[in-house]
């Protein structure tokens, strides 16, 4: 076949113009969270990180998405703080290590880039880092036709953080009779939403922007909460912490017991809070299974803490002063032998 006419980069589906101006957008964001230790400008072939003033420092990575949560957004065209659920979800997995978060990358792959959107996205991801302390240095913003349908993109995070050798977090020092503290989370966080989106949207035939008098906002508003960062309360009381667990895909049961040495387990008070009535609403939209439910979302629990009995006072001192609501959810207990799971459940609702 003749080619009649020229045919360009644009013709074939990349606006390398429309690149140029989603990248202008994210210099600009990202300069924002620059530290001393930034020692490449946005646009390098690699990000440089100057690590200096640590002894025996060992770096904690991480990589992550927001799973279809990004589905939410691309319904309601709010991709304001998406960026931001990816951070703080990333954040919070290194910092139960001990570590403290020192640069940050994402990925941003569209099928036909808007650098708005783009834009959108990367400046709730720079105003994550800066709120976490932690420097966006690079990244990838990929425009690939025909990969994804008009109007998505995919989103991925990358974080390195560093900790001293000797006080990683690796769950040696937790020995059973030792509290588990609770702090509540503000949502489904990441988890849960291809749940949660088929009872809601599915199930329920609610919009995105229907009012559910349950819940008190409109599904859109409840679904896109932002998932929060615990950098906060875990600085609070870092001296004291023996271990922590990031409640995300696998709820209570699945994630507590990685913090643990595999000889001890948990055992969960279920009357120490009330679950939200988002999570509430959406069980039973679904008569969803109780254990299905505690492996699926996060029931108002985003993070759990191990400090020793001897400390446990002196921890939610500390976590009030830092303006941190917690409550004690448990006890490390000897696993037994021969149990499925290593989280057990007591009070009125156990089942």
């Amino acid at each position: 076949m003749k080619v009649t006419k020229s045919i360009n980069y644009k013709d074939a589906g990349v606006n390398i113009d429309e690149a140029d101006r989603a990248v202008d957008f994210i210099k600009k964001h990202a300069r924002k969270t620059f530290t001393s230790a930034v020692m490449t400008d946005i646009g390098s072939f690699g990000a440089g990180f100057k690590l200096a003033g640590w002894k025996k420092p060992v770096l904690i990575s991480s990589a992550d998405g927001v799973g279809t949560k990004l589905k939410v957004a691309f319904l309601t065209g709010r991709h304001g703080t998406i960026g931001e659920d990816l951070v703080n979800h990333c954040v919070n997995d290194i910092m139960v290590q001990g570590a403290e978060p020192l640069f940050f990358l994402d990925y941003f792959a569209v099928g036909k880039l808007d650098a708005d959107v783009a834009g959108a996205v990367v400046g709730g991801i720079a105003r994550g880092c800066k709120a976490n302390g932690c420097a966006l240095i690079g990244g990838e913003t990929a425009e690939m036709p025909g990969l994804y349908a008009d109007g998505e993109y995919d989103l991925a995070g990358f974080i390195v953080g560093a900790v001293e050798q000797n006080k990683m977090l690796d769950g040696g020092k937790i020995e059973a009779g030792d509290v588990l503290i609770g702090l509540p989370s503000t949502g489904l966080h990441t988890n849960g939403y291809s749940l949660a989106r088929k009872l809601m949207f599915e199930v329920a035939g609610y919009a995105p922007d229907t009012f559910i008098p349950e819940i008190g906002c409109t599904a859109a508003d409840e679904l896109l909460k932002v998932h929060r960062s615990y950098a906060k309360a875990i600085r609070a009381v870092r001296g004291m912490l023996l271990g922590a667990a990031h409640i995300t895909g696998g709820g209570i049961t699945d994630n507590t017991p990685r913090m643990l040495p595999k000889s001890l387990a948990a055992e969960i008070n279920l009357d120490s809070w009330t679950v939200p009535v988002a999570f509430q609403h959406l069980c039973a939209l679904g008569n969803v299974p109780v254990d299905d439910a505690r492996r699926t979302f996060n029931l108002g629990v985003g993070m759990i803490l191990a400090v020793s009995k001897k400390n446990e006072k002196k921890a939610f001192e500390l976590l009030k002063k830092a303006k941190e609501p917690a409550f004690r959810i448990g006890t490390v207990i000897p696993a037994a032998r021969k149990a499925k799971s290593r989280v057990s459940y007591v009070g009125t609702s156990a089942k």
